[in-house]
């Protein structure tokens, strides 16, 4: 199909059900004009006439009754006759349209809904959609159902349009995870890491037993948070483990995430798990066992730069803890007293902070440069300060209306420092 057989088609659609709605609308018409030229309505009439047999009934029960005489009853029959009567001569006539009204029914009626549909809005990603559907919607199918490894070279002239038609093809089937899971890696070649922990999320709801799925989300989900293991993560890190312990991919993100987390012990714990693991396989494993004794050796140096550095401990003023936001971020930072760049600074979500209090270590494995760290301003006595700020909009600049303490001085052979954050920024 070409995109204007598509258009055609929604227009020729579009003027179908018009037409028939406006059929339905003048079909009583065309039936009241069919049944006599000068058609009328008794509706009154027939009202009328049965509340004159009501009340000529109720004289009747009255003359039985001997509440009146006949002669009374015989002069309130007549006027009652009378009156019905007068009300048999006075008529409505309806007045049946003509066929201009009917032709401007029929007409505009499609024309105004045409007119609505394109003054609404622009409708040319609509249009660009349904190009994009009729020239690779096919190859976007054979590429998320797994029919092809590759799209054809004349499919990928134009990326967005291959994108756009796997994108709806996905949607329209939104319960196939293996059509999450390649669009995932669509959008990790194209290096849209949000959009492809998305549809990684997507396929992970649906088929949430799938070691390599899971995995996938995880492992995508830690270097995107700079290998951090956020609980969303570590949850399903712990889920793929629980079903088989020995999950090497799962026990190597658990020692690095642990690590980068600073729990030491837990990451040197799953390190010996994993080693014992691949050394009870058959086969020569000598370059898998020197990597782990050289990530062993890693965590083993940052558990002693850890030690060399300093407990930050932050707690907010309890006036201030209402205007702290979900979606705030902690800033913690120790630098010169005199201004300059950071020795040590860590960015964190507020989420860390339990009850208004969080504990924070700050070592030489927060560096912001190479050369510029704790251990070197120690040596060279730099006078140095802890500082804590609770940023709104994620700026590591400080803003009006971000919450924040006062520096505290450290000495050089201080290793703990309370912080209270217990003003806003003006």
């Amino acid at each position: 199909m070409t995109l204007f057989s598509t258009v055609g088609l929604f227009i020729a659609l579009s003027l179908l059900i018009a037409l028939v709605l406006g059929f339905i609308t003048i079909m009583p018409w065309l039936r009241a004009s069919r049944a006599t030229d000068k058609p009328v309505d008794n509706q009154l009439l027939d009202i009328n006439i049965a509340v004159f047999r009501a009340r000529l009934a109720e004289l009747k029960i009255d003359k039985d009754a001997g509440t009146i005489d006949d002669s009374h009853y015989q002069s309130q029959k007549l006027e009652l006759e009378r009156q019905l009567l007068d009300a048999q001569r006075v008529v409505t006539p309806m007045i049946a349209p003509g066929i201009k009204s009917r032709l401007i029914i029929v007409v505009w009626v499609p024309v105004l809904a045409a007119m609505a549909y394109l003054m609404v809005g622009d409708r040319t990603p609509v249009f660009e959609l349904w190009a994009a559907e009729d020239k690779v919607g096919q190859v976007a199918d054979d590429l998320l159902a797994g029919r092809i490894d590759q799209p054809p070279a004349w499919a990928i002239e134009d990326g967005q349009q291959l994108i756009s038609a796997m994108q709806t093809n996905v949607y329209r089937h939104a319960d196939d995870y293996n059509r999450w899971m390649r669009l995932s890696e669509l959008f990790l070649s194209l290096e849209a890491t949000d959009s492809a922990l998305e549809a990684l999320s997507r396929a992970y709801r649906l088929a949430p037993d799938n070691e390599e799925i899971a995995t996938t989300y995880a492992q995508i989900s830690f270097f995107a948070n700079k290998g951090q293991l956020d609980a969303n993560s570590r949850r399903v890190l712990e889920g793929v483990l629980a079903k088989n312990p020995q999950h090497e991919g799962a026990q190597m993100l658990m020692a690095m995430g642990e690590a980068r987390s600073s729990n030491f012990d837990q990451a040197q714990g799953w390190i010996t798990r994993l080693r014992a693991s691949i050394s009870a396989k058959p086969g020569d494993h000598t370059q898998a066992l020197a990597s782990l004794d050289e990530l062993s050796a890693n965590v083993s140096a940052q558990q002693q730069q850890a030690s060399e550095g300093i407990d930050v401990t932050i707690t907010i003023n309890t006036s201030l803890l209402p205007l702290v936001k979900a979606d705030d971020v902690l800033f913690v930072a120790i630098r010169d007293v005199k201004g300059g760049p950071p020795f040590a600074a860590k960015r964190l979500p507020i989420s860390v902070i339990k009850q208004g209090e969080v504990n924070i270590s700050l070592s030489d494995l927060d560096a912001m440069m190479p050369t510029r760290t704790l251990k070197s301003a120690r040596a060279d006595k730099v006078q140095l300060a802890v500082i804590a700020r609770i940023s709104h909009s994620g700026n590591a600049v400080a803003e009006s209306g971000d919450l924040s303490g006062n520096p505290v001085v450290i000495s050089a052979e201080q290793n703990q420092v309370n912080v209270d954050i217990n003003q806003q920024v003006p």
